[in-house]
């Protein structure tokens, strides 16, 4: 028996797919003429035992649910036994739902990651301490604020935050501050 293509029953079939002894109490069905799945590359794999065993196990729990005829059982069987590639095996149980059996005809290739669009950038919180420090070294307080500065800095790059160029400003400020604090204390002495 050459195998053929299950699915959508063609003319002078007496059911449909999906009746079988349960809705059609073993009313004859059979092979479609012309119903062909979707042509890929893992169609024309070759099928090994492990892969017919698989598909037998399908077409085993079908007849159990009474999906299929003991007459569409025994040539889907036959037709398993006789298949040579993942196209045909897949044909055999097109009309079937699958069960544990993994699809060997998937959609299409699978998208390599590269191609993929991007995720969107995840904002980054940015460093309190950061933004503290550029305020105190305004406000006047530079010790304060070359100390949280510091401070900012470490935790900008251990916690992978923003906020570096507030941090930075700060010192920046606060050193400055500090120096001109420190010169007028001396010219005060003077």
């Amino acid at each position: 028996m050459s195998v053929q293509p299950w699915g959508e029953p063609g003319p002078g079939h007496k059911h449909g797919p999906g009746q079988g002894h349960g809705q059609g109490h073993g009313q004859g069905g059979g092979p479609v003429v012309g119903w062909q799945p979707a042509p890929s590359p893992q169609a024309a794999m070759r099928a090994g035992h492990a892969d017919r065993d698989r598909t037998l196990d399908v077409l085993k729990a079908a007849f159990a649910e009474g999906r299929l005829s003991v007459q569409e059982y025994e040539q889907r069987h036959e037709a398993v036994a006789a298949a040579q590639t993942y196209g045909q095996l897949a044909a055999l149980v097109a009309d079937l739902p699958s069960g544990p059996m993994v699809s060997p005809l998937p959609s299409g290739p699978p998208v390599p990651a590269t191609f993929l669009p991007a995720p969107p950038p995840q904002p980054r919180p940015t460093s309190v301490l950061a933004v503290l420090s550029l305020v105190l070294s305004v406000t006047g307080l530079s010790l304060p604020a070359v100390f949280v500065g510091h401070i900012a800095r470490s935790q900008v790059r251990t916690r992978n935050l923003e906020g570096d160029w507030a941090a930075v400003l700060g010192l920046v400020f606060g050193y400055m501050g500090t120096a001109f604090w420190t010169l007028v204390v001396l010219m005060g002495f003077a």
